[in-house]
């Protein structure tokens, strides 16, 4: 009987150490285990974003014991695995059925609700985070909300008076911030390192032109994502040197960067980022370039020849050494509304710190960005201490936000005309790296802060030209394609887009929604036809 008891308590012993070695683990740890990185790096996805969209049919920890259990068997294939233990849970939602009867305005007016999506359910182990309100996602691979895509689409939704799901989609974001301290690059799992570009304030800003009572609701959620955007300033001790988001230039002058706090491959890129990094020698290198990638992917221009130290040298990518004038634009904006909202509330003291912070960036922003020897707004590398090595559209940026003296803006608007214009539209830069955003492309929300930023200062004839071409691409490509594309080919304006780490994707939110704005604006300026 004795020896019964001794055998049974060895065997509970066993069993309860077997158990003990399937530890739960988050989605965000998977991204960690060898499991993850043999799946990725088979490449059994042409697009590494596939598999990390895919829902597991049991908690991580189990499926990693079971791989480990069965990988060693004979005639074990990870590609079968995989096509047992993984599920795509949305994509009957994604089909997108296009009747080339309707014009390309009553498509994309047709389309917003087979892009709409929401409230969500949570779904266990699934990377995507759940929202409460209704959304529209851009379209193709992208089948979550993106934070700076959003601004675009939502102006096209007050186009098109659809101001309540314009509305739900500030709520959603409001909703990021509350819980999770700041909007992230999209609502996957995987994107939690990082935002993109803060277009929040705009998007308040948008759905109060109609309804000024609205902004006090929003108020809060710009003040905690503006702290967001700030962390790391009391960190940074000397010039020239970053904490998190944030560059400290001399004394108490500060400027903001993009930034990811991850040092590892994307999870949704991450054989495309191993590959990139696989000749460097050095962890640490690999490291910082990780980082400097993920960065890029904040930026929402991922990715593009302004990010890179040499020319045509991808791996020379250094987003995070780089003070971007697009992203120092929009804090500045967002300190204007952050001054507004402590107005509103009657808060004068406060009202006055956040009126001098905006005015110190404005000064900054001349300062730093203006490139006077071109004539025209560039980036600033702070570890070289020397200009972007190339100009861009986000040059345009400062006329949007109307920062730019009269002189200065004569200056962008004759370089974007002369330089940037082509048969389809504004390129992106003048540099052709094979990356998407670089020429010949050109993206539907550089067209738009272009064509407003124009408008600002009065050169109505520029932007009409720019928008004008922009659209008969849009319909020459809707005509032959029946489809809204993410990107179009601006220098040839024949061909579709190209480059990047993905196919062109069509769907396409924002462009849908910069379509809508640029028609408005035309039919205002010529009410009789």
């Amino acid at each position: 009987m004795k020896r019964f008891l001794s055998l049974t308590l060895v065997s509970f012993l066993i069993l309860t150490a077997c158990r003990e070695e399937i530890k739960p683990i988050s989605v965000t740890e998977f991204y960690d285990t060898q499991l993850f990185r043999d799946i990725q790096l088979e490449g059994i996805y042409k697009d590494s974003k596939t598999f990390v969209d895919l829902v597991p049919d049991r908690p991580y920890g189990e499926l990693i014991h079971l791989y480990r259990e069965e990988k060693g068997k004979p005639g074990f294939e990870l590609r079968e695995f995989v096509k047992t233990h993984f599920r795509d849970a949305f994509v009957s939602s994604q089909t997108i059925q296009t009747d080339t009867t309707k014009s390309m305005y009553e498509h994309i007016s047709s389309m917003w609700g087979k892009l709409t999506r929401g409230p969500d359910e949570a779904i266990d182990y699934s990377s995507r985070i759940p929202l409460p309100h209704k959304y529209v996602v851009p379209g193709g691979r992208f089948r979550e909300i993106y934070y700076w895509d959003s601004y675009f689409t939502l102006e096209g939704l007050l186009v098109d008076e659809q101001d309540d799901l314009a509305r739900s989609m500030v709520d959603n974001f409001s909703f990021l911030i509350d819980s999770i301290g700041f909007i992230p690059n999209g609502t996957r799992a995987y994107y939690l390192t990082r935002s993109q570009p803060p277009f929040y304030a705009l998007m308040v800003d948008a759905i109060s032109r109609e309804e000024q009572d609205l902004f006090p609701d929003y108020f809060p959620y710009i003040l905690k994502e503006y702290n967001f955007w700030m962390e790391g300033k009391k960190e940074s001790k000397g010039v020239n040197t970053a904490s998190k988001y944030v560059v400290r230039l001399n004394g108490d002058h500060f400027l903001n960067r993009y930034w990811d706090s991850g040092t590892t491959p994307r999870p949704e890129a991450y054989k495309e980022d191993r590959h990139l990094a696989s000749e460097i020698k050095s962890e640490a290198d690999k490291r910082s370039l990780y980082t400097h990638l993920r960065s890029g992917a904040a930026s929402g221009w991922d990715f593009s020849s302004r990010w890179y130290l040499r020319e045509g040298d991808f791996g020379s990518t250094r987003t995070a050494d780089i003070l971007p004038v697009d992203l120092n634009c929009l804090m500045y904006f967002m300190e204007k509304s952050i001054a507004r909202g402590y107005a509103q509330a009657g808060d004068g003291e406060n009202e006055a710190l956040f009126l001098n912070l905006a005015e110190e960036r404005r000064s900054l922003i001349q300062e730093v960005f203006w490139n006077p020897a071109e004539n025209y707004y560039y980036d600033y590398n702070f570890a070289s201490g020397n200009f972007g090595r190339t100009a861009t559209l986000a040059g345009a940026f400062p006329l949007f936000f109307e920062l730019a003296t009269p002189e200065q803006a004569e200056a962008v608007k004759n370089k974007l005309m002369t330089d940037f214009l082509k048969d389809g539209g504004l390129v992106t830069t003048l540099e052709h790296s094979g990356q998407q955003w670089d020429a010949p492309n050109g993206w539907a929300p550089l067209q738009f802060i272009a064509v407003e930023g124009l408008l600002n200062y009065g050169y109505v004839d520029e932007a009409r030209t720019i928008m004008e071409r922009w659209l008969a691409l849009n319909e020459r490509v809707y005509r032959d394609t029946g489809k809204m594309m993410e990107k179009y080919n601006v220098e040839d304006i024949s061909l579709l887009s190209g480059g990047g780490e993905y196919e062109t994707q069509d769907g396409f939110g924002w462009t849908n929604g910069v379509a809508l704005v640029f028609r408005s604006l035309l039919d205002a300026m010529d009410p009789g036809e």
